[in-house]
């Protein structure tokens, strides 16, 4: 018994300075200027996410059962940069307005967004999508026309489906025309439950949500 103990404290105190050496070497990476992308594991009530960002903002959101994670960390390095580095804390401010967002505590995000990525279409797709308010919805030909590329509807659903960031660019807003649902890069079950956390679709009814404001 005493050397069971002995050696799970031995575990424990290994483990206690296998934390505070990572610790050290983020603090001192960041210092140096050598993180250019942190990101971190969230639970949430669609599954595991990945979350990644830059000194910009939120960079990226992935589903982690639809996007193994090292495919994910990969699209990160060729599309932002391969300077990558596990670093939960910095995460710490989106995983609480997540946590709030699917608590029903808010029905909007204020996390900073980094665009630099995104092409300059893809870039006013989502942004003319990341402004349709909590609880309503637009087509895909509104958005593209709110983009100012009003005959692009079609390449307006291609840039929705390639979201980087769905949930808080809100994507699951965006319907196919007659009241359809479309697709959704997290599944159509996912897009179900995010329009029925905000009010815009009944459970029971799958009814169509009114327009926003």
């Amino acid at each position: 018994m005493t050397l069971d103990i002995e050696s799970a404290l031995r575990g424990a105190a290994a483990s206690r300075a296998s934390d505070e050496a990572a610790a050290r070497f983020l603090r001192t990476a960041e210092d140096e200027g050598l993180v250019d992308v942190a990101y971190a594991r969230v639970d949430s009530p669609l599954g595991p996410l990945l979350t990644a960002g830059t000194d910009r903002g939120l960079v990226r959101i992935s589903y982690l059962d639809f996007r193994e994670e090292d495919g994910t960390l990969q699209q990160l390095a060729d599309d932002v940069s391969p300077r990558i580095l596990e670093a939960p804390a910095r995460l710490d401010p989106v995983r609480r307005e997540l946590d709030e967002y699917f608590a029903g505590r808010r029905n909007e995000f204020d996390i900073d967004i980094d665009w630099s990525p995104m092409g300059e279409f893809q870039r006013r797709i989502l942004e003319a999508t990341y402004a349709i308010p909590f609880g309503g919805h637009l087509s895909y030909g509104e958005v593209a026309e709110r983009a100012g590329k009003p005959r692009a509807f079609r390449a307006a659903g291609t840039a929705l489906g390639r979201n980087p960031i769905p949930i808080v660019i809100p994507c699951h807003r965006v319907w196919a025309a007659g009241g359809k649902l479309g697709g959704y890069t997290g599944g159509l079950d996912r897009k179900r439950l995010l329009l029925e956390l905000e009010g815009a679709l009944q459970p029971e009814l799958g009814s169509s949500p009114g327009q926003p404001g």
